[in-house]
């Protein structure tokens, strides 16, 4: 028979137990009510974040085209000033720094013009083609062809979308799709909306296919870098 000391032991322990997790859950029952309040104040109000506009970059790349013709050289070149005058260069990396980018099983290359918390804006493309998954993100995607041909799929179709040089495909925010390029084909890609948690979307092919890591950590680097330097200036 347990004595009365042992039996005031275990009662104690078992309390102390219960109110650890009753206090870990007040926690967090705490945390993610103040982070659905600021999520949600800060989603209504997206727009006054961003710099770019969306029907700017497209009438952009149409011109950039219409001046440069198939020289996709040029017409990067012809983008990016236009963008260092109207936005100004604080904003946007002009050194050209290109990395490969695998994900959704497609693999293509990009340069970073701009990177922060609610927007992107990149050249995406390749010389030789490509094919996979769009992702399903937290953003609206605006992939504006500036050479070549892009295709792309819905379940439930029996006819692809075709994009050609001086198009834009839209892909809804939340919405998924296939893709292909079939051969060379680049374009200006601007996403707004949440962009961080599209991260591991481009991330997740290095950890699950590639293993290539130093492509991993000059992307991190990039892109941390350039978030962190517009959010000092106080750009979402």
């Amino acid at each position: 028979m347990p004595s009365k000391s042992s039996s005031k032991k275990v009662s104690g322990s078992g309390c102390g137990c219960c109110c650890f997790s009753i206090r870990k859950l007040t926690f967090l029952a705490i945390f993610l009510a103040l982070f659905s309040a600021v999520y949600s104040y800060l989603n209504a109000r997206l727009e006054q974040f961003y710099i770019f506009d969306p029907e700017h970059l497209h009438d952009l790349s149409q011109r950039a085209i219409k001046a440069h013709g198939e020289d996709t050289r040029s017409i990067v070149n012809y983008i990016v000033a236009e963008l260092e005058e109207k936005v100004g260069p604080d904003y946007l990396s002009t050194e050209e720094e290109w990395v490969f980018n695998n994900a959704g099983g497609a693999m293509g290359a990009m340069y970073i013009i701009h990177a922060s918390i609610t927007e992107y804006l990149i050249i995406f493309g390749t010389a030789i083609g490509t094919e996979g998954h769009t992702g399903r993100h937290t953003a609206d995607d605006y992939f504006n062809i500036l050479s070549g041909t892009q295709l792309a799929y819905v379940p439930g179709s029996f006819e692809p979308e075709v994009y050609p040089a001086g198009s834009v495909h839209h892909l809804v925010r939340g919405e998924v799709k296939q893709y292909k390029m079939d051969s060379s084909c680049f374009a200006l890609e601007y996403a707004r909306g949440w962009i961080p948690p599209m991260l591991f979307f481009g991330y997740a092919d290095t950890f699950s296919s590639t293993l290539d890591f130093p492509t991993l950590w000059a992307t991190s680097r990039i892109t941390g870098r350039e978030m962190i330097a517009n959010l000092l200036r106080l750009k979402m």
